[in-house]
């Protein structure tokens, strides 16, 4: 399956509000959209450049794709890991960007196959249960926000967290009064806190069923990790200190967390991810399948991923919740917070040619 041609679109998506976390505000979805043309087929994939995460930009993204997309015309598009070799051996890191060549490359393969992805990755079919997030703002707007999940039939609610100890606590507080005491709360501070803060935090809260705290300091500071873990009975979970696998084996090793995030914007895509959860599987690490701001497209390949990997046991998937437009045809479907996988081959989810006729392109050859 030689790879002919490679179309590449600034895929903005406007939010129904701005998405508030302790490092930084979006007001829109700024993504990359990658579509692969080979032999009569073709494969689509999504990143999501959160700046403030990954150090990527639209910008960036979009000018690094035309130079990814250059050295693979040509190639086998069925040759996934040497493709993606070829991406890393010319420029390191922008794993957003790369992430959405893997996602049409895998797209490619499993419809080549006949397969849907989560057989093409030796998975099966079972419904997934998202969460939904709870953006940083006002006790009482985040309690709004809560007691409307409640009653919509969600099954966790996930908090952002990661200003000041005192108005975090309140947050929670105020949350937990509101839902009761059954339905378990999901923290994120985004690296907000320091280790004072965060473990003050966390002994705070720790006995209001909390079902984890996401990345609580400093992605590099993975000392404090271990030691918040070990002086509080919340468990850990790491996000940005985890964007690949050698990153996975160090956490693993240092016993610093008790799971891991795994998002394809920022390991880099589907085959990577598999390494991260690899290694997880093997140190009794469970996994969640995380997300930016991705559209339903790149949401279905997580899904799909999710599906094919048992130790993958939470699933964060609520990012098309915050969109305001949604131009994927196909896809997965939501019934309340359900998620339903298609069975068609490949990803089995596509974009509106009319939505895509409005936004910025270019063609490599």
């Amino acid at each position: 399956m030689k790879i002919s041609h490679i179309d590449i679109f600034k895929y903005n998506i406007p939010l129904k509000a701005p998405i508030a976390i302790s490092l930084g505000t979006i007001e829109n979805a700024r993504n990359l959209l990658v579509r692969i043309h080979a032999d009569g087929l073709t494969g689509w994939g999504e990143g999501s450049p959160f700046w403030m995460i990954v150090g990527e930009t639209q910008e960036t993204g979009f000018a690094a794709a035309q130079d990814f997309a250059r050295l693979l015309i040509g190639q086998n598009a069925l040759d996934i890991e040497g493709n993606l070799n070829r991406l890393d051996a010319y420029l390191p890191n922008n794993p957003t960007i790369k992430s959405a060549f893997d996602m049409a490359l895998y797209d490619l393969a499993a419809q080549a196959a006949g397969l849907p992805l989560y057989a093409f990755l030796g998975g099966n079919r079972f419904t997934l249960v998202t969460d939904e997030t709870i953006y940083l703002n006002t006790p009482e707007r985040m309690v709004t926000d809560a007691v409307r999940i409640q009653s919509q039939g969600g099954l966790a609610i996930k908090v952002k967290l990661g200003t000041n100890q005192r108005d975090d606590i309140r947050r929670v507080e105020a949350i937990r009064e509101a839902v009761g005491d059954q339905i378990p709360i999901r923290t994120d501070a985004n690296q907000g806190w320091n280790y004072v803060t965060a473990r003050n935090v966390l002994k705070t809260i720790q006995d209001w069923n909390i079902e984890y705290c996401e990345q609580p300091v400093k992605h590099w500071n993975i000392a404090d990790l271990k030691r918040l873990r070990q002086q509080t009975t919340v468990p850990l979970m790491a996000d940005e200190s985890l964007f690949n696998h050698r990153d996975a084996l160090r956490l693993a090793q240092e016993e610093a967390v008790d799971y891991f995030n795994i998002k394809l914007s920022k390991s880099g895509g589907i085959f990577n991810a598999q390494k991260i959860n690899a290694i997880a599987e093997a140190a009794g690490i469970p996994c969640m399948i995380g997300c930016m701001s991705e559209s339903r497209l790149a949401i279905t390949a997580k899904a799909h991923f999710a599906s094919a990997r048992r130790n993958v046991t939470f699933y964060d998937l609520d990012a098309p919740f915050e969109h305001a437009e949604d131009p994927v045809l196909g896809g997965v479907t939501y019934k309340g917070y359900e998620i339903e996988v298609p069975t068609r081959p490949g990803i089995g989810a596509t974009c509106d040619e009319t939505f895509l006729a409005g936004l910025e392109n270019v063609t490599i050859r």
